[in-house]
């Protein structure tokens, strides 16, 4: 029985980058799975067109599972979930280790994407990880020029991301290249918007900009709520 695998904002450390082949779940053996997505192709339109979800979706993150069940596939790593492989990249044995940092990354990562959008997002932050945001980020305005920023500045393929420092308790705002995830760097990432140009170049061409700023219509503030308050307790 295949896992469906959801990031676990509870966890810490990770890293990647792939180009992948096109994929199909018919392609995939192995121990994980491509989740659904939580909405219909089109139900971010008109931020993000149900065209780049699709391929987005169904051809580059499966790649990425069927990347990572080959790396593990015979392996007593294949017990593992990507969260616990990504989180000890260091020690894997150096065959697998950059298959799994490209491929498990690039699963994590998607699947955190994918859970803190929505048809009903947009809007600001509440509760508890709002004042976070004020306390950590200078309030929401200032988290959001921040966040832009590393999305956009990021030099080629790569992530905007919204973390949380565990042992500090703190927010912090950064870019990773390629398919590199805060988890690495001993960070829980929250909220992190896809800067590949699969990821928008289908509406929004080289205007990564515009691509960004549109994303805030549909981050589902619950959703990374809810990654902070697990993180901020584990």
């Amino acid at each position: 029985m295949k896992r469906r695998d959801f990031l676990s904002a509870s966890v810490a450390l990770g890293a990647g980058f792939a180009l992948p082949r096109w994929g199909s779940a018919a392609d995939s053996s192995g121990p994980y799975e491509l989740a659904p997505l939580p909405y219909a192709h089109d139900a971010l339109e008109p931020h993000i067109d149900a065209r780049t979800m699709e391929i987005h979706h169904s051809r580059h993150h499966q790649a990425y599972v069927n990347g990572l069940n080959a790396a593990v596939a015979g392996t007593e790593w294949a017990e593992k979930t990507p969260d616990e492989l990504v989180a000890m990249i260091r020690e894997l044995p150096e065959e697998i280790r950059t298959a799994v940092r490209n491929h498990g990354g690039g699963h994590i990562n998607h699947t955190l994407f994918w859970n803190t959008m929505s048809p009903q997002g947009g809007g600001e932050p509440s509760g508890e990880l709002a004042k976070a945001i004020e306390r950590d980020l200078g309030g929401f305005d200032d988290f959001a020029t921040d966040f832009s920023n590393a999305a956009i500045r990021q030099f080629g393929s790569g992530w905007g991301w919204l973390c949380l420092h565990p042992a500090k308790k703190r927010l912090v705002v950064l870019g990773t290249a390629n398919q590199n995830s805060p988890l690495m760097r001993g960070l829980v990432p929250l909220l992190g918007v896809d800067v590949w140009e699969h990821a928008y170049y289908l509406q929004y061409q080289n205007r990564r900009a515009d691509y960004v700023k549109a994303f805030f219509n549909v981050i589902d503030w619950d959703a990374v709520a809810q990654n902070y308050a697990a993180a901020h307790q584990s």
